[in-house]
Order: structure tokens, then C-alpha cells, then sequence
């Protein structure tokens, strides 16, 4: 079966239009984790998860990505009992309010490769499903999403996140990207996925080394071509410490705008960061520049 690119260069989630061209989107990470590599353990219990979640809507987040599995180079694998755990209670507590906090109307994404864990949070009020394996890890995940009529992102990954730093081997780096994301477009639309429901990710950090990382922000209009929205995430990865020289995560800020700014001028449609208060000012400064 050949893929077909979305009719439509709208989505649309609870109250917003997401009109991909007009502008950059914000998608803020919401680590409800302990050991996720930048933001461990800061938002790993419900009453900071809601409150951060709060900051993130304030500050000009356009959906916030939820994940309780951390995906880290070397990460351990939690059990589908503890991801539940910690995803499920915060996106109800965001959905019907908790303590002082009112409910939140924003779209939230969950960061998933379970199709379970991606039932249980749209049952929730999640809108979204982020997987980092593009639907490879569960076989399960294309017909869950499929039967939940919900938007998926489709992300490049080679092995896993204990395996995936030893697989940066590539004969054609875009060529191979681009051709597993065709591949996983055809997957997604056999079983019922609509073309509009479908976001790809070239998987920036994920089985890539430095320069591969470069290569993929400089080339993402080679990836433009297969018609449908980009997600990239740059945001303060191991690839900005290295060129700044940079062991802390949280001080490669402005190494994650000259990121950003990049995958702007190459097509990107959302960016998925940390530091949303200023990654809104580079986007806005960057759609003006490169958005026509």
C-alpha cells in the first residue's frame, strides 16, 4: 500500500487549530519521572507535575507531552504498572483540577510506547500519542490508536534506549530515516490511521552521534518532502553539551534556540522543549524570519 499525505493542513485538539505553516508550535516535556536526563525527579509527584504543567500553559505551551518512562541513552524500562501510575493521576488531576489549581482545557500528548499506557491516558484526557518507536515496540499500539481516532507521532529510533548509542552506523542517514518513516506511514494507514492524525519525528539523539544530529537539522527539508508535519526535539540534548562543552543539561539553553532556530528554517512544524518562556521568543523571532 502507498502512503497519502494528509488533505488538510489542519488538526485539530479540543479548542485550537493547529494549522501547520502558520507558525511554530510549542510542545512542552512534562517528565513525571525520576531519573529522565535533564529534569529527574522534579515533577515526579502530582502536586509539582500539576503545578510545572501550570508554569508550562502560562508561559505559551501550545500541547504538553506527558511521559513517565524516561527514554534516556542507557534508560531502565519501568513496568506497565508504575507508567500508568505515574502518567494516569496527572493528566486527570490537569483535566478535572486539583487543589488551588483549576482544570486545564491545553492538548497533552502522552510520551508512550505502550498501547495500554496510550488507552488508559486518553481515557484520561490526553489527546495524543508521542512514540518514540514509532509504533514498533507494541504491536498493539497502530490498532489502539487507530480505534482511539487520535493523532500519533511516528519517531525514527534504531534498537532501544539501552541500545540505541551503538547503532549510529549508517550507509545514507536521510535516506534511511526517511524510508522508515515511510514505512511506518504505511503501517499507520493500513490499519486506519488517517493521514491527518499522522506527525513524524526524525528522532534527533536517538541512535545519532553529534555530527549526525547537524546533519539531520541542516536536511530536514529532505524529510519536508514526505509531505507531513515535523516534530523536532533538540531541547538541551547531549549533542548541544558536547559542542558547548556543557555537562549541565539545564545550561544548554540557548544551545537548544540555535537548535530550534535550524529546525525552523528547515520546515519544522513543533518543537518539543523544556524552557518554554524562551524558546516562545526564538520562535516567534525565527517564524518571522523563515515562515512565509
Amino acid at each position: 500500500m502507498r502512503f497519502s499525505a494528509p488533505s488538510s493542513p489542519t488538526l485539530r485538539l479540543r479548542d485550537r487549530a493547529f494549522v501547520w505553516g502558520q507558525r511554530t508550535y510549542l510542545m512542552a516535556i512534562l517528565n513525571v519521572t525520576p531519573d529522565s536526563f535533564s529534569d529527574g525527579g522534579e515533577f515526579n509527584s502530582l502536586e509539582t507535575a500539576v503545578a510545572q504543567a501550570h508554569r508550562l500553559a502560562q508561559a505559551g505551551a501550545d500541547l504538553l507531552d506527558i511521559g513517565g518512562q524516561s527514554t534516556r541513552p542507557g534508560a531502565v524500562t519501568v513496568s506497565e504498572a508504575e507508567e500508568l501510575a505515574r502518567v494516569v493521576p496527572v493528566i486527570t488531576a490537569l483535566r478535572s483540577g486539583y487543589s488551588d489549581y483549576s482544570p486545564l482545557a491545553i492538548p497533552i500528548s502522552v510520551d508512550t510506547t505502550r498501547a495500554s499506557v496510550a488507552r488508559a491516558a486518553i481515557a484520561a484526557g490526553a489527546d495524543v500519542i508521542n512514540d518514540i518507536s514509532a509504533a514498533t515496540f507494541d504491536e498493539a499500539m497502530l490498532t489502539t490508536v487507530a480505534e482511539l481516532q487520535v493523532p500519533i507521532v511516528l519517531m525514527h529510533i534504531r534498537g532501544t534506549p539501552q541500545t540505541m548509542q551503538q547503532l549510529t552506523d549508517y550507509q545514507d542517514l536521510m535516506g534511511e530515516i526517511k524510508t522508515f518513516l515511510e514505512t511506518r506511514i504505511t503501517a499507520a494507514q493500513t490499519v486506519g490511521i488517517p493521514a491527518e492524525h499522522i506527525i513524524l519525528d526524525p528522532g534527533i539523539g536517538f541512535a545519532k552521534t553529534v555530527d549526525q544530529n547537524l546533519q539531520i537539522l541542516r536536511q530536514l527539508p529532505y524529510l519536508r518532502s514526505l509531505g507531513y508535519p515535523l516534530l523536532v526535539g533538540p531541547s538541551r540534548k547531549s549533542f548541544i553539551g558536547h559542542l558547548l562543552n556543557q555537562p549541565d543539561p539545564k545550561a544548554r539553553i540557548w544551545g537548544t534556540a540555535a537548535a530550534c532556530c535550524a529546525a525552523i528554517a528547515g520546515g519544522a512544524d513543533i518543537v518539543r522543549i523544556h524552557d518554554c518562556q524562551e524558546m516562545q521568543a526564538v520562535c516567534r523571532v525565527a517564524d518571522a524570519l523563515w515562515r512565509t
